[in-house]
């Protein structure tokens, strides 16, 4: 998990998690500290500090305490987003947004990490 920078984030964000999913595959999560409702599938903008903006349709975990993002995201996890300073996340739901921002420093060597154990 790499959680929050508070000083440019709202009080309900809490960061980003990448997880082990089914068959080898990698979850990237936007978690949250005020929960949407777990039906709710609200927009995420991803926004990394190099440039590139990107914007999904998530689904929520975790008792709504967390967005799952599409599959796709984790390729973002496994390249582009390992050389990148950080991540501004806003994600929206309804008339809720919420904004974060995350760093990325030491996201390389958590991915590989993370990785090598996923399925053990």
């Amino acid at each position: 998990m790499k959680t929050a920078d508070t000083t440019q984030s709202d009080p309900d964000f809490a960061g980003l998690i990448i997880r082990c999913a089914p068959k080898g595959k990698v979850d990237v999560l936007v978690a949250l500290i005020r929960p949407f409702p777990p039906r709710s599938r609200p927009k995420v903008t991803v926004a990394a500090s190099g440039g590139g903006t990107l914007s999904f349709e998530g689904s929520m975990a975790a008792a709504g305490a967390a967005v799952l993002l599409p599959g796709e995201v984790s390729a973002f996890a496994a390249g582009k987003w390992q050389t990148t300073a950080s991540l501004a996340v806003v994600v929206r739901e309804g008339d809720s947004e919420i904004k974060g921002m995350v760093a990325l420093n030491g996201l390389r060597e958590a991915y590989h990490s993370l990785l090598a154990n996923c399925g053990q």
